[in-house]
């Protein structure tokens, strides 16, 4: 700031100060509005791998015969934020 007269108020560079502000309010919402827990897949596209060897096991030898690759894939949906 340079010399200030007597009666003269000194002056402040608002656009710097709208800025500022603008910033702040932006950091702000952007916390606000990001889901973290939300899947970023619909469920039938999600884990494809697991799902197909699911599958493939339940036509061959059922249901009953196939539990730890449902319970993989179950897995690997929840890994993806699927509540299953």
């Amino acid at each position: 700031m340079g010399l200030v007269k007597m009666g003269e108020l000194p002056t402040v560079n608002s656009s710097s100060a709208i800025g500022f502000t603008a910033s702040q309010q932006n950091q702000g919402s952007a916390i606000t509005t990001t889901p973290e827990s939300k899947p970023k897949k619909k469920i039938c596209c999600a884990c494809p791998d697991t799902k197909k060897l699911r599958d493939e096991c339940i036509v061959e030898h059922g249901e009953e015969a196939c539990a730890k690759w449902i319970e993989a894939h179950r897995k690997c949906l929840r890994a993806e934020g699927f509540n299953i």
